[in-house]
């Protein structure tokens, strides 16, 4: 089901040319930590294609967005958000960046576009995640 609006996860900005749009809300929109895991991807490609593609996508989503701030409301989110990944028998540190992803859908009270569901376990009760068909 698709909401008119929604916060998109990383690698939906990834795949995105392979997604369906069908899939994905009217209004689209990052948090600011999206913006900071692709610049990290930038930094580390592994050669000039990947550098190129990657490139790419940073550019294209700092020209099509203007990302959600992590502020001080999603930063209060984090700790229902740490301690339920810790209820569902989950490690939250090695899903710090998802974790601060889904406490800027929290704060805005958007739903959670991804790719990968399985990052967001444990957190049905704080957060509307809205699975996305990766790309074949």
């Amino acid at each position: 089901m698709t909401h008119p609006q929604g916060l998109l996860d990383t690698n939906i900005l990834i795949l995105r040319a392979g997604i369906d749009p069908d899939e994905l809300p009217d209004e689209m929109m990052i948090s600011a930590i999206t913006t900071a895991e692709l610049s990290v991807g930038v930094l580390v490609a592994a050669g000039p294609q990947e550098l190129a593609q990657r490139m790419k996508i940073l550019q294209t989503v700092e020209a099509e967005f203007d990302p959600l701030p992590f502020d001080d409301t999603a930063a209060r989110e984090y700790g229902q958000l740490w301690t339920a990944v810790i209820a569902s028998g989950r490690k939250p540190r090695p899903r710090t960046a998802d974790l601060m992803i889904a406490c800027v859908a929290i704060a805005n009270r958007l739903p959670l576009y991804t790719c990968n569901p399985k990052d967001f376990e444990g957190l049905d009760d704080l957060l509307s995640v809205v699975p996305v068909a990766r790309p074949r």
